[in-house]
C-alpha cells in the first residue's frame, strides 16, 4: 500500500481476531516507530511491547475507553524519556509522531490498531506509571492496541476545503 492510501485509508479499528501479531510485525512497526521526526533529532521515545492479556485487561479495567485492549493482541506503550530530549517540553509532540508511525505501520501491514491517550490525563498517569514500573523521567503518551482486523471500515472523508486559508487568516 503506497503512503496516501495508507494515510488516507486507515481508520481506528477496536475489534480483533484471535490471530496472532508476530514478533517481526512488531519489530517492523517499530522501526517506523523510530523513524518518526523528533524535536532537534533528540528521539526521546521508548516503548513497551505488551502481550500479557492479564496486563492488558488491567489497563482496560482503570482506563475509561480502552475496553478494547482484552481482545488485543499486542499492545505498545509509547513513552519519553525527559532526559533524552534536546529542546525541553517538546516530548508529546516527539512521541506523537511514533504514535502515528505506528498506526500507519500497522494499518500498511494489514493489522488494525487504535490510539488509547494517555498524556496529559493526570488520573491515568500514575496508574500506568506503577502498573509499568516507570522511572520518574519517563512519561507516557499513548497506548496502541493492535490486532487482526475483525471488523472493515470504510475511510472517512474528512477533508474541509473551507479549513484551509493561504498566506493570512
Amino acid at each position: 500500500m503506497d503512503v496516501l492510501e495508507a494515510i488516507l485509508s486507515r481508520r481506528s479499528i477496536r475489534k480483533y481476531t484471535t490471530e496472532p501479531v508476530t514478533d517481526e510485525e512488531v519489530e517492523l512497526i517499530l522501526q517506523a516507530a523510530m523513524a518518526a521526526p523528533s524535536s532537534g533529532n533528540a528521539r526521546p521515545w521508548h516503548f513497551i511491547v505488551i502481550r500479557d492479556h492479564n496486563t492488558m485487561d488491567e489497563v482496560a479495567r482503570m482506563h475509561p475507553y480502552a475496553g478494547m485492549l482484552p481482545n488485543a493482541q499486542v499492545s505498545i506503550l509509547v513513552c519519553a524519556d525527559e532526559k533524552l530530549e534536546n529542546h525541553p517540553g517538546r516530548w508529546p509532540q516527539d512521541c506523537a509522531a511514533a504514535t502515528e508511525n505506528i498506526l500507519l505501520a500497522a494499518h500498511g501491514l494489514g493489522l488494525g490498531a487504535v490510539w488509547i491517550g494517555l498524556h496529559p490525563e493526570i488520573d491515568r498517569i500514575p496508574l500506568i506509571r506503577k502498573l509499568f514500573d516507570l522511572p520518574l523521567t519517563v512519561h507516557p503518551l499513548s497506548l496502541v492496541a493492535m490486532g487482526r482486523p475483525n471488523e472493515k471500515k470504510l475511510p472517512p472523508h474528512r477533508f474541509k476545503p473551507e479549513r484551509i486559508h493561504y498566506e493570512k487568516w
